[in-house]
């Protein structure tokens, strides 16, 4: 028997409905004939957790004496014993108490894997181990319960239940979160509008490193060599000073972060002579250009199109990223133009267009230090990056 698989429904906070959508997805599973059942769900006396949970087969649970108190845990035994297809197990990051065989709940689940049984699970981010001092720092609480991040990682599906801040305060407010004398301590604590926005960046922001990976995977997995827009690109303005080396650096450096991200270094210029640097200021950048092994044009004439070169920055370490430098005269660039085949970096095409620039960056006769070339982020999926 094969082991079984692990899907976890990710969260940026308590309430956001990685339970209900966890049950939902159950209820879709039994309706297609699948043999399911519940190894462990709290409802935490939220009414419409309990609702879903109804018509869903439900293991028994264990009962524990500690210091004097009865506490609940999932049967591991009885669930291996039953031997569904797939299991719902909410609460990943849960510590067991003592007495059970193990220490955490993901230990449990560990077991119904390798016995060929599918699960389905939450965790919020908060959980996450390497997030605990960043989590901290926000939040000023110090996630007790913890879950090792390869555990989540090693994921066969991983989904981001997301909702805004304001919406989950509301449903805070509303009582349908906890119960109503909590809810004025924890709206004005750990769900402050800032906690939650931060914890949901934090979620977004692995779930798309996730997303990243399996995406390398796939296109290793079929040999894909071509550049899919799938990520930012990043346009670096420059003046022909000496901070261009800095701020090409800092790119390629943001552009490692995620394989596919393409870097476009652009320098405008006035219509009636390169003001803002000279010549030999300019050529004087040739040394850090040679160094990214990026192909460098600059338009002589005010009247030919303007040239874009656009490449895709590899994922190897910075020094090795490939950033094409346009010069353009009187317009911006966003362009159509072929590019030509480079080691690593096979021949594609990019769009570009010139339009002329406007009167006051015509009459500006150098960029300001505030415009002077700063890194802009730029969605690939909007086609155009002008500077």
């Amino acid at each position: 028997m094969g082991r079984g698989k692990l899907r976890i429904y990710l969260g940026a906070a308590p309430g956001v409905g990685k339970t209900y959508a966890m049950l939902s997805e159950g209820h879709r599973r039994v309706e297609r004939g699948t043999d399911l059942v519940v190894g462990f769900v709290e409802h935490h006396g939220r009414p419409r957790t309990e609702v879903m949970m109804r018509g869903l087969e439900e293991v028994g649970r264990r009962e524990l004496e500690y210091r004097g108190t009865t506490f609940t845990e999932m049967d591991v035994d009885a669930v291996l014993g039953r031997a569904p297809a797939v299991a719902i197990i909410d609460e990943l990051a849960h510590t067991n108490v003592p007495g059970c065989r193990n220490a955490k709940r993901w230990q449990d689940i560990e077991e119904l894997l390798k016995a060929g049984i599918d699960v389905i699970s939450t965790v919020n981010i908060q959980h996450l181990e390497s997030l605990g001092d960043v989590v901290e720092s926000i939040t000023g609480v110090r996630q007790r319960e913890t879950v090792p991040d390869e555990v989540v990682r090693r994921a066969d599906q991983i989904e981001l239940v997301d909702m805004s801040p304001q919406a989950l305060r509301r449903r805070m407010a509303h009582g349908n979160i906890y119960a109503p004398d909590k809810v004025d301590a924890a709206l004005s604590n750990y769900f402050r509008p800032g906690n939650l926005t931060a914890l949901r960046e934090l979620a977004l922001l692995w779930t798309a490193d996730r997303v990243d990976e399996y995406l390398q995977q796939y296109r290793d997995e079929h040999s894909i060599r071509s550049t899919w827009q799938a990520r930012e690109r990043i346009v670096v303005g420059l003046t022909g000073g000496p901070e261009g080396r800095t701020l090409i650096r800092r790119a390629a450096r943001m552009a490692a972060k995620g394989s596919g991200s393409e870097i476009l270094a652009v320098y405008i210029a006035r219509s009636d002579g390169l003001t803002s640097a000279s010549r030999r200021s300019w050529r004087s950048s040739a040394p850090w250009s040679r160094t990214w092994a990026a192909p460098s044009t600059t338009s002589s004439a005010t009247t030919s199109p303007p040239r874009c070169w656009s490449s895709r920055a590899a994922s190897t370490p910075p020094r090795s990223c490939s950033v094409p430098v346009v010069g353009v005269r009187g317009s911006t660039c966003s362009g159509r133009a072929s590019v030509p085949p480079s080691p690593g970096n096979p021949a594609r095409t990019s769009t570009c267009t010139s339009s002329p620039m406007t009167r006051s960056a015509r009459a500006a006769g150098s960029p300001s230090p505030a415009e002077r070339g700063s890194a802009v982020h730029g969605s690939s999926r909007a086609g155009r990056s002008v500077l």
